[in-house]
């Protein structure tokens, strides 16, 4: 019913009671479709309890207070991760009134043993200096770091002097379904043994962050900043996700955050506990998803696969034989459907076992056999994955030769572009000099100043090649595989080709 048609009725009803008082005293009584609205407690939903009064009081003397204090150079090493979705609080701690990075971080965590083991957010204690924590009865004791992992967001630290503490378990969590209730505990804002309820909102939330480690549970129970670390129970009060971040347009809660599954951080927790560090399986690629038009491009049926885009020399996969372009639609056995899958099967693998992978390349099928690495640090990584040049706009009056099949223009590679793009004197490529912007290669996002390094699978040195190659994808009826190199790094991208 209209907001307008229930005005309008409830003003009616005004207008006859009025209008029965100004003829004389009426009698309201009972009839048979008249029914009185009984008043009382309403029963909850199944499977709540009418409070959540006892676990809170059961579970909170395991939930702790961080203070941390940051090195000077903290604010330097903590920005927000590149190509975190637009909205993301990754790094949530408590800052009153600092718009910027502060010398001092608040967040929450929890004991998992008597002796005082605590499991934290990675971002909380990141660049820490001293850590300090707060029990819910008030006692401040510093605590150490045990160890960390950046790309799950865990950490876990150890209380100095040791002690008898009241500790929850992780739970199994597989049991946990969309609809049931949460309880959060923490530390938002600096307000001390705060907690809130809601229910699982999502299961295995792959597009929140930036973690290929972690399939996000996604809960409303309302958590912001300074919750960081802290435990969700669900109700028998065993902890079923690790809080770690929100999405938020606001910077408050709006009823959307993620907590890392128990599942996920009771195996980093361990790892951390008994080594120091967490060790993953590693074999030296980089790999982008296969989308409907390079499934296309390749005549594959469906779009499946983790497409690699480089090799590390000397690394596990190129020792295996692994090439450049090649498609990885197996590992160990297993089916692999996108990059995300082969991270974590990759990364769940023990290092120095062999696994059989099965490529597709230049549509056949290839079975090799490598043997896994260790995966470097977050730091390496990010080191040796950056772009090896920064792409330059072209001149509008750059001449080049015109493609008008693929909706640009292209010259050869100068001694310079070889310097900036680190391209050996056997290398080809062509600078592409002008792009129409209708075209749709610029629609995905190719630029003039992009340097085109194959096409159809074969390296391109002349524009000859890049018209040949284009030929060949336009009488197979297909798009064209580009590999391109520029301000979004080393890709493959498949792009429509025109008619003459």
């Amino acid at each position: 019913m209209s907001l307008l048609r229930r005005t309008l009725i409830a003003s009616s009803a005004a207008l006859a009671l009025f209008a029965g008082f100004a003829a004389g005293p009426t009698l309201l009584s009972r009839s048979a479709s008249a029914q009185e609205i009984q008043t009382g407690a309403l029963a909850p939903p199944g499977g709540a309890p009418m409070s959540f009064a006892d676990l809170i009081e059961r579970v909170r003397p395991a939930v702790v207070s961080i203070s941390v204090r940051q090195r000077p150079d903290a604010a330097a090493n903590q920005a927000a991760p590149e190509g975190l979705p637009p909205g993301f609080e990754d790094y949530f701690r408590g800052r009153p009134g600092r718009p910027g990075p502060a010398p001092m971080s608040l967040g929450s965590g929890f004991f998992i043993d008597q002796q005082g083991t605590i499991v934290t957010n990675h971002h909380v204690v990141e660049s820490a200096e001293e850590i300090t924590i707060r029990t819910s009865d008030g006692r401040e004791l510093p605590a150490d770091i045990v160890g960390s992992d950046e790309p799950t967001d865990l950490a876990v630290l150890r209380v100095r002097g040791g002690g008898r503490f009241q500790f929850v378990t992780f739970d199994d969590a597989s049991h946990i379904r969309v609809g049931d209730w949460v309880v959060a505990v923490g530390n938002p804002f600096g307000l001390d043994g705060t907690a809130t309820a809601g229910i699982v909102s999502a299961l295995g939330r792959r597009d929140a962050g930036t973690s290929a480690y972690v399939d996000f549970l996604q809960i409303d129970a309302p958590i912001n900043r300074g919750n960081s670390g802290g435990p969700t129970f669900d109700l028998a009060g065993n902890v079923v996700g690790v809080n770690s971040q929100i999405l938020s347009p606001t910077g408050g809660s709006v009823g959307i955050g993620f907590a890392i599954p128990a599942n996920t951080a009771r195996s980093v927790v361990q790892q951390i506990i008994q080594a120091g560090r967490v060790t993953r399986g590693w074999i030296g690629v980089s790999i982008q998803d296969v989308d409907d038009d390079i499934a296309r491009s390749l005549g594959m049926e469906a779009a499946r696969g983790a497409l690699v885009g480089s090799v590390t020399p000397d690394g596990p996969a190129a020792r295996a034989g692994i090439q450049q372009g090649d498609i990885i639609l197996s590992f160990d056995g297993a089916d692999v459907q996108d990059r995300r899958e082969l991270t974590q099967r990759v990364g769940a693998t023990a290092v120095g076992r062999s696994a059989r992978v099965e490529v597709l390349r230049n549509g056949q099928r290839r079975t090799l056999n490598l043997r896994l690495g260790e995966r470097p640090s977050e730091q390496v990584l990010a080191s040796a994955n950056q772009p090896q040049a920064t792409p330059q706009q072209e001149p509008e009056s750059s001449a080049g030769v015109v493609q008008s099949a693929l909706g640009l223009s292209v010259r050869p590679l100068s001694a310079e572009d070889r310097t900036r793009y680190e391209l050996s004197a056997n290398e080809g490529g062509l600078v592409i000099t002008t792009l129409e912007p209708d075209s749709d290669a610029a629609e995905k996002a190719i630029r003039p100043g992009d340097v085109i390094l194959q096409a159809g699978g074969r390296p391109v040195r002349t524009a000859q090649d890049l018209s040949t190659a284009a030929d060949a994808a336009r009488r197979a009826g297909r798009p064209l595989l580009l590999q391109v190199d520029g301000r979004l790094g080393r890709r493959f991208v498949a792009v429509e080709v025109g008619g003459n």
